[in-house]
């Protein structure tokens, strides 16, 4: 699902309507405070799209983006089978 562009990890993930798109950002908001690591994303319609970097080690990629991109994945993985 995660693509590495520009210095980023980039995904979209895609639901069957706001509310479900919603609740999923919600609950990634939650594990993204637990991990003290927040991503930039956008949220259209029934659409999420999520870029991740470490701002605090010069705007790339580390280890914590892709333990964060796990989570997010297992989140979707998990509603997506719902």
């Amino acid at each position: 699902m995660w693509k590495e562009e520009n210095n980023r990890l980039v995904a979209s993930f895609k639901f069957a309507n706001f509310t479900q798109a919603f609740s999923f950002m919600t609950e990634v908001a939650f594990v993204c405070e637990r991990m003290d690591h927040h991503p930039d994303w956008q949220n259209v319609y029934n659409q999420v799209h999520i870029h991740l970097s470490t701002h605090s080690d010069g705007n790339k990629v580390t280890d914590k983006d892709h333990q964060l991109a796990a989570e997010i994945d297992k989140i979707y993985l998990r509603r997506k089978t719902k």
